[in-house]
């Protein structure tokens, strides 16, 4: 089936994080075997960058690209995000929305694919791993976890202050360094068009809340790459793993 005589299918799936309801966004492409694509999570990501990544593959998939709760563009509610819910989320999306033959991860996302597929062979089918990565942006840049990072999640909470917190981890100068410094291998891709686009994602109802969380590391899956390398051994079917040539090694 040609590209020309297919088309998109956007549609929201209903969840619940600790007694509250929320929407997920969803972005369907394509026709064949079921190919379910994770974004990173990140301040900035969306399902809406595996949009070209799905026009590839869609002609021999149907894919399915889905955001994270408390990430993405719609608006989520004030929770207290922990690596539980983001697993739970995943076991809900294969139980209840697709049975993938093939799963593709990308940065954080990896973590959770793997321990998924490593607690329930064959549950996710073949995995993908898309510039993974096991550690937040604060404890990669301290090369560790000091006690203050526990605490710093519960100052975005705050009403007021929370926000004025937040805007200061997510501001445009900020954006544009990250961009540059690791997220995308071209410093000239990040233009002032897709800037605008991604401070939008920023400034989503109850960004924060998941964002920051993230940043601190709070929403890490393990602690040390050791545990990330034994959960990648108790697979018995080969993983794709792809980075970027320029990656930095921080961000591996």
């Amino acid at each position: 089936m040609g590209n020309m005589l297919m088309s998109w299918t956007e549609s929201v799936t209903e969840w619940v994080a600790d007694g509250k309801p929320l929407q997920v966004g969803l972005s369907r492409y394509g026709s064949g075997p079921e190919m379910l694509l994770l974004p990173a999570l990140s301040s900035i990501s969306t399902r809406d960058e595996l949009r070209d990544l799905q026009r590839c593959l869609g002609e021999h998939y149907s894919t399915l690209s889905v955001d994270w709760p408390g990430f993405g563009t719609l608006p989520r509610p004030e929770v207290a995000w922990r690596p539980e819910h983001y697993r739970r989320f995943l076991r809900y999306l294969i139980e209840n929305v697709i049975k993938p033959e093939v799963t593709v991860a990308c940065g954080h996302a990896a973590g959770y694919l793997l321990a998924q597929a490593a607690e329930h062979p064959g549950s996710v089918g073949n995995l993908c791993l898309l510039s993974p990565t096991w550690r937040g942006p604060l404890p990669t840049m301290l090369n560790g976890r000091p006690d203050f990072l526990r605490r710093l999640p519960g100052l975005v909470d705050l009403p007021g202050l929370g926000a004025v917190f937040y805007r200061l981890n997510v501001n445009n100068q900020l954006i544009r360094m990250m961009g540059r410094g690791h997220v995308y291998e071209s410093p000239h891709w990040l233009t002032k068009t897709r800037l605008a686009g991604k401070l939008c994602v920023t400034e989503a109802s109850g960004a924060r809340h998941a964002s920051f969380r993230f940043v601190t590391g709070a929403l890490d899956l393990f602690t040390d790459r050791g545990g990330i390398l034994d959960t990648l051994n108790h697979i018995s079917h080969p993983v794709l793993v792809v980075t970027g040539k320029y990656t930095p090694e921080k961000s591996r």
